[in-house]
């Protein structure tokens, strides 16, 4: 895996956000200057880091979560994936994240990212790119994903961002459904509306709840409040990435909130028929993408 000690920095009046293109596209930083400190909106990534999964967001495609054993079957065909040095027994996040991407244009305050995919590993080839644009308001990601092959390719695609968990951080965003999950955090059944204790439009403890779980139906928005830093932030995604994964681990001092096109094992619950999974069908030369707003707000201390 490619080192991310080389970032490309974008800046808008007191607003900063590093990225790591040869470390899976991911973004190392993205934080806000307050007088003569940082606050991170997302969860800053080591100096040294080596792994995507230590980053503050990183992209998915061509699709997102798990992969049941590494196969589906679409179109007729069986696809078997590799798990690449994954420990298994699922194949997770798609490949975008685990490859260097390479920088198309850079600005003060924007850039272009892009990955090209041969046939391999995932056997469709396709093309994806990330768009950064930062101002002082918010920090927008339009992530895109082209099939570059002569057959349909089956699609999903995201965002992996990694929020900074506080002992009264909350989360709040409005879903028709939960999909309950089985001990390998398999889809098992989709619940509507999600149970009442785990539902993020009654608003989440972060602290409070242990969810690793997808929600169906979400609006495209969702708020972080942070009471202790006297911050929040708006997260707004446009469609198709109506799909929201919810984890947060036990102890940690991250959780995840992320904006997906569609449900854990799409692929697999769709070759069984369900209709409802977000899994999109690419034919040769099409596209999709999606922007992802992040604003954040600080409450100043009155005088």
């Amino acid at each position: 895996m490619a080192s991310g000690a080389t970032r490309l920095i974008l800046t808008s009046d007191e607003t900063r956000v590093e990225l790591m293109p040869a470390l899976g596209g991911a973004v190392a930083r993205y934080a806000s200057r307050l007088g003569d400190a940082w606050i991170d909106w997302l969860r800053p990534a080591p100096k040294a880091a080596n792994d995507p999964e230590a980053a503050a967001c990183f992209p998915l495609v061509p699709f997102s979560n798990r992969v049941r054993d590494g196969r589906f079957r679409f179109a007729g065909k069986q696809v078997v994936l590799s798990l690449d040095g994954l420990p298994g027994p699922h194949v997770e996040h798609g490949f975008g994240w685990r490859r260097p991407w390479t920088v198309a244009t850079h600005t003060k305050d924007s850039a272009t990212i892009e990955y090209r995919h041969d046939a391999g590993a995932w056997p469709f080839p396709f093309r994806a790119r990330q768009m950064f644009r930062l101002t002082a308001a918010a920090l927008a990601i339009t992530i895109e994903i082209a099939n570059a092959g002569a057959e349909a390719m089956p699609a999903g695609f995201g965002l992996h961002p990694y929020f900074p968990r506080t002992p009264a951080c909350r989360l709040e965003a409005q879903v028709a459904g939960m999909w309950s999950v089985d001990a390998e955090v398999m889809p098992v059944e989709l619940l509507t509306p999600p149970p009442a204790d785990r539902d993020p439009g009654r608003g989440l403890a972060v602290d409070a709840v242990g969810l690793d779980n997808a929600f169906a139906g979400w609006s495209g928005r969702a708020r972080i409040f942070w009471p202790e830093r006297r911050a929040a932030l708006t997260m707004e995604a446009d469609a198709p990435l109506r799909f929201l994964v919810i984890y947060t681990p036990p102890g940690g001092s991250y959780f995840c909130a992320e904006p997906v096109s569609h449900c854990t094992d799409a692929f697999n619950l769709a070759d069984r028929g369900r209709g409802d999974t977000g899994m999109i069908a690419l034919a040769p030369g099409e596209s999709a993408a999606a922007a992802v707003r992040f604003a954040p707000e600080i409450r100043k201390t009155e005088s």
